[in-house]
């Protein structure tokens, strides 16, 4: 199964309405204690865990965190012109999980 670590809930649930496919959302709650994530992230339990927090210095601190922690982990970003995930149009989030393989709903 694949995972998805986003910062908060408004973000898990816009990704919600357009994957098709099962996948853990993890929620980060705008912070981050690393020792906590590496507990809940145990890279054996995931084929692939993806990042994709807010365009705007709070998500950049905490992307920079996870490489750090896990740089396996792949990135995929939304526009810094919609801010947070949250503000992302539906259309957008489908083509920025289609280039990364994820199964979405139809646009």
């Amino acid at each position: 199964m694949k995972a998805i670590i986003v910062e908060g809930k408004t973000d898990r649930e816009q990704l919600l309405k357009v994957l098709k496919e099962p996948v853990d959302i993890i929620c980060t709650n705008g912070t981050i204690n690393l020792t906590k994530l590496e507990k809940i992230l145990d890279e054996e339990q995931y084929t692939e865990v993806f990042v994709l927090v807010d365009a705007d210095e709070a998500g950049t601190k905490l992307r920079k965190s996870i490489k750090q922690l896990f740089p396996n982990f792949r990135h995929i970003y939304t526009r810094k012109m919609y801010g947070e995930v949250a503000n992302t149009p539906s259309e957008e989030l489908i083509r920025i999980l289609q280039n990364a393989h994820f199964e979405v709903i139809d646009s």
